[in-house]
């Protein structure tokens, strides 16, 4: 026997539809906030990060390193070295010594005049003078005169142009040397130098730190050694800025001399005559020289003897009789 349910009205029918549709909306959104309420549970029990490095330092002394990070950003950027300006296509400033050499003539007559006006020439001038010597004429050897003088460059130029006003130049030599590595590490010795005594002044002034008196005597000993040190260096860079600032010009002065030729105007009569005079001289001479030699033997032995057989002589001569 089947049982059949009563058959409902239609409107009964659409009812329920309609609820069963609301009744799996709501379960929907309830699963909704369901996931919804865990994923934050999760998030709010998940375990904080851990704090950075910098900050865990920060937080337990890592604030000095922070501050010697700022001043060292702070810090002034040093100047570019001599390899960095060759690699950034700066031209790189070169240091050179140099020497011009010169070898004039002059009349016998004027080679004291000519000297002096080149002296006095170098007193008008961005010039200075290093040494002088004039030697006259004399009979025994001609005369010479030498001049030593550093000069800016600007006015060498000028200085020769007035040595050919009156000298002739025999011989021009100049020479250079490369002194730019040598200023370079003098410049950076003096620099390195500065600034370990500055350190060691502020490490002397510094009244927070508690030393013995061991350590400050070391320190101010260690102070006056770097002291000595830099001045010696600054000597030296002066000089080799003497030496690559100015030119070094030395001059030889010599007198002229007439050459004489031998060629077939030769002539052995005019030679012997115009030798004459020093060959008789050389003879006289060489005469004095002779009687000075011989005269003090002539007066111990000569004499005696001849005294001695005019005795003999006399006495022979009186036994004869």
């Amino acid at each position: 026997m089947t049982y059949r349910l009563p058959r409902l009205p239609r409107r009964f029918s659409a009812r329920r539809h309609a609820g069963i549709a609301l009744l799996a909306l709501a379960a929907a959104l309830s699963l909704a906030g369901c996931n919804r309420s865990s994923g934050e549970a999760n998030v709010l029990a998940e375990p904080a990060p851990p704090p950075a490095p910098m900050q865990a330092a920060a937080g337990y002394g890592g604030g000095m390193a922070m501050k010697e990070q700022r001043m060292r950003s702070a810090e002034p950027a040093s100047a570019p070295s001599a390899t960095d300006s060759q690699q950034d296509g700066t031209p790189l400033q070169r240091f050179l010594a140099v020497r011009q050499d010169l070898n004039v003539e002059v009349p016998a007559e004027q080679l004291a005049d000519a000297w002096g006006k080149v002296r006095d020439l170098c007193g008008t001038l961005k010039c200075e003078l290093l040494s002088s010597s004039l030697l006259r004429e004399t009979p025994q050897q001609p005369g010479n005169a030498m001049l030593e003088m550093r000069v800016e460059p600007a006015d060498v130029d000028k200085l020769l142009g007035g040595l050919a006003g009156v000298a002739n130049v025999v011989s021009h030599t100049t020479t250079s040397e490369d002194k730019t590595a040598e200023v370079i590490d003098v410049e950076a010795r003096i620099k390195n130098r500065t600034e370990f005594r500055d350190s060691l002044r502020t490490m002397l002034r510094d009244t927070v730190t508690k030393r013995t008196m061991a350590d400050l005597l070391a320190i101010q000993r260690t102070l006056s050694d770097t002291q000595a040190e830099l001045d010696a260096i600054a000597t030296q860079r002066k000089v080799l800025a003497q030496q690559t600032s100015k030119q070094h010009i030395q001059i030889q002065f010599s007198a002229k001399r007439a050459l004489v030729s031998s060629g077939d105007g030769y002539s052995p009569m005019r030679h012997a005559l115009r030798n004459a005079g020093s060959v008789l001289a050389e003879s006289v001479g060489s005469l004095i020289t002779f009687i000075a030699a011989v005269l003090p033997w002539l007066v111990l032995v000569v004499l005696p003897v001849g005294w001695l057989a005019r005795v003999l002589w006399r006495r022979r001569r009186a036994a004869a009789k």
